[in-house]
């Protein structure tokens, strides 16, 4: 009866120190990461124009990676890190003539970035909500490719 109680007696010890190890561990790593490292993401918000078509969707891909098809009535929301991201769109159905189209963006810590689908001339790009210019206008405001 004892060597059960022994037995068992270690078993739970050898437990909780290897608990209590991996326990400060992860709060060492933890409070290095919040101290040092640590900034709130951003948030970043793509919305539709209500003239962009009953029939048209565009797909929306935030660093290379395809994240939505926004249709009619939707629009799409995320936190990003904070940091530089490139936003691509192009119209779905790829019928006709259709080219992708960018724009980088800076997220941000902490802020609420608003874009808007628009089309024209059969093609989809974003425009930073509150900016009145057209898509001419834009590219020669920022003939560099920055927004």
């Amino acid at each position: 009866m004892k060597s059960k109680f022994t037995f068992g007696r270690n078993v739970f010890l050898i437990c909780g120190f290897v608990y209590a190890v991996l326990i400060s561990t992860v709060a060492q790593a933890g409070s290095d990461y919040l101290r040092y490292n640590h900034h709130p993401p951003g948030r970043l918000i793509v919305d539709r124009v209500p003239n962009f078509g009953w029939n048209l969707a565009f797909n929306l891909q935030i660093d290379g990676r395809p994240v939505a098809d926004v249709v009619q009535g939707r629009s799409y929301s995320t936190w990003l890190p904070a940091g530089t991201h490139v936003l691509t769109v192009h119209k779905v159905p790829t019928v006709g003539y259709t080219e992708p189209t960018s724009v980088t963006v800076n997220i941000q810590p902490g802020a609420e970035h608003l874009y808007v689908a628009m089309w024209d001339s059969g093609l989809v790009y974003l425009h930073p909500a509150g900016v009145s210019v057209t898509p001419g206008a834009y590219w020669q405001l920022h003939g560099d490719g920055t927004p």
